[in-house]
């Protein structure tokens, strides 16, 4: 089914994207990938805990698993706009079943250490997150506008599903066939991601002939993300979440511990919060339908702070019911941050400010995980799961004060094409710049306090697409007439701030300021340390 008819003929239920083929396929390979890295990362844990590591090293899995997001989280990003993302994800995940295939062939021939479970989940992390931001960005690709929520949903479940068969697995295989099993089974998932990825059809990715070099588009990517207040919420949000969810993340294995459970136990309590995250994906539709977007965080902070009393002081049983609220609770803060990042970013920068958003959660979940250890191995797991829950009420109070901003995943985000190419007396090179852009507006009299108010969201504009060095000055000669000056690192960056980035919200802004002015604005451009005989005769 195309996803024109899945856009005419379905409502936005929770399933209606795996009505689409490609969507479906590539979500049934990332979910198979997903449970193999949870029975990994359930076999290295239980093999530290076997081992008497301690609470500190158990918790470095995690970390080890996810600080390669602080490492490579924002290059990932600026490789998946500027490749191809479709052989990238294919590289990656060959990558990922060659370290998993190395695992496996140590782990047979008992060569296993905590340095080199730790080594291992430190590579398989770094794999993760170069296919991360890639694999989020073509999300939008595979459905229409209405269905990104329902395929954020569908794309969590992906992962926390994951959570709730892989762990379980884990523990069944741990007990009958030992890690090796576990460690191969792994490496085989990589491998259905790669075949699945290949069977996909993907179109050309538009832009590649004329991408950025590295360093210029990795810039470009963290100004986006600095000028973009909604984006910046975003990440608030999901640091603020992350910091203190990380402890039970860290020390469920130490709570397993607790209980006098093996790893099939263990494994009950990881697929306790999987099942909960897939009970979400019918749940969040029902809640998001009359709840906002902030009640749903606050509510999940508070749900997650139970899961992590419970795995602190109370029994088994209760404790797996909680466990399971627990599950729903990450899921629906997930769910709602990812859709609302998808959303809200444009297509030309959307890898990159997704690489920032995994940078910012996974970074703070592998400090976390880290801090949380190091707190349990001071006070104890318990008291540290307490405190970690008094934190989460705190979040959750906090969504009065910083809540995720009006107009989050609703601006046009589509892409304005139109640009009045500058008539100027030579042909610049790409490359020459910076480029001092002033731009000359005549304001209507009376009109000038709206007409600031409306350049205010304009410098945001200009910001986020590539300025910087943003100023509005008054005319010392004549009241009414102001003057626009920011700078562009280069010709071509300049280019491709009117022609690839600038959004329909974009121009919305610059109409709105252009509302109060009389006759077209007068724009001007001014090159740096360059010689215009160079570059031919006007």
């Amino acid at each position: 089914m195309s996803v024109r008819s899945v856009s005419a003929s379905a409502s936005a239920s929770a399933w209606a994207p795996m009505a689409i083929t490609a969507f479906r396929v590539l979500w049934f390979a990332q979910l198979g990938s997903n449970i193999g890295t949870w029975m990994q990362t359930v076999g290295a844990q239980w093999y530290l805990v076997e081992a008497a590591a301690g609470a500190t090293v158990i918790a470095l899995v995690q970390t080890a698993s996810l600080a390669p997001a602080m490492l490579f989280s924002l290059p990932a990003g600026v490789l998946a706009d500027s490749l191809d993302r479709r052989k990238l994800l294919i590289w990656g995940s060959a990558a990922s079943a060659l370290i998993a295939t190395g695992l496996t062939v140590i782990a047979l021939f008992d060569g296993l250490t905590p340095w080199t479970i730790l080594g291992f989940t430190f590579l398989l992390g770094i794999t993760s997150t170069l296919t991360s931001p890639a694999w989020q960005a073509i999300q939008p690709e595979l459905v229409p506008r209405e269905l990104i929520g329902a395929s954020s949903a569908l794309g969590g479940v992906t992962v926390n599903g994951a959570r709730a068969v892989g762990p379980a697995l884990a523990g069944v295989v741990l007990s009958i066939a030992g890690a090796p099993v576990v460690f191969g089974i792994n490496a085989l998932s990589f491998v259905a991601a790669i075949v699945a990825l290949w069977w996909w059809k993907r179109p050309p990715q538009e832009g590649l002939e004329d991408r950025e070099a590295f360093g210029p588009a990795l810039r470009a990517g963290v100004r986006y993300v600095a000028s973009a207040g909604l984006v910046r919420r975003i990440l608030l949000r999901s640091a603020l979440f992350a910091l203190p969810a990380s402890a039970l993340w860290a020390l469920l294995p130490v709570t397993a511990t607790r209980l006098g459970l093996d790893s099939s136990g263990y494994g009950f309590l990881l697929g306790a919060l999987g099942l909960g995250a897939v009970l979400g994906i019918f749940v969040l539709p029902f809640a998001r339908a009359h709840l906002s977007d902030n009640v749903v965080i606050a509510a999940s902070a508070v749900l997650f702070a139970a899961g992590a009393v419970a795995a602190a002081v109370l029994p088994f049983g209760v404790m797996l019911v909680l466990l399971v609220l627990a599950g729903l609770a990450w899921i629906g803060t997930l769910t709602v941050l990812n859709a609302a990042l998808q959303l809200t970013l444009p297509q030309w920068v959307r890898s990159r400010g997704a690489s920032v958003y995994i940078l910012v959660f996974m970074g703070t979940m592998a400090i976390g995980s880290f801090v949380w250890g190091i707190v349990a191995q001071l006070i104890g797991t318990a008291a540290a799961l307490g405190a970690s829950a008094v934190l989460l009420l705190l979040v959750a109070a906090s969504v009065r004060l910083l809540p995720l901003l009006p107009g989050t995943g609703t601006v046009d985000r589509t892409i304005s094409l139109t640009w009045a190419t500058p008539m100027l007396v030579f042909e610049p090179d790409p490359a020459d710049g910076p480029v001092l852009v002033q731009i000359s507006y005549t304001v209507r009299p009376g009109a000038l306090r709206e007409f600031r108010a409306a350049m205010r969201l304009v410098e945001g504009s200009r910001r986020r697409t590539g300025g910087s060095r943003w100023g509005l000055y008054r005319s010392g000669e004549d009241e009414d007439v102001q003057l626009e000056s920011f700078v562009v690192p280069s010709w071509g960056e300049h280019r491709r701030q009117e022609t690839q980035r600038l959004t329909g919200r974009d121009r919305e802004i610059r109409a709105a300021a252009l509302a109060v002015c009389d006759g077209e604005p007068v724009e001007r451009h001014y090159f740096a340390n360059g010689d215009p005989q160079s570059h031919g005769s006007p």
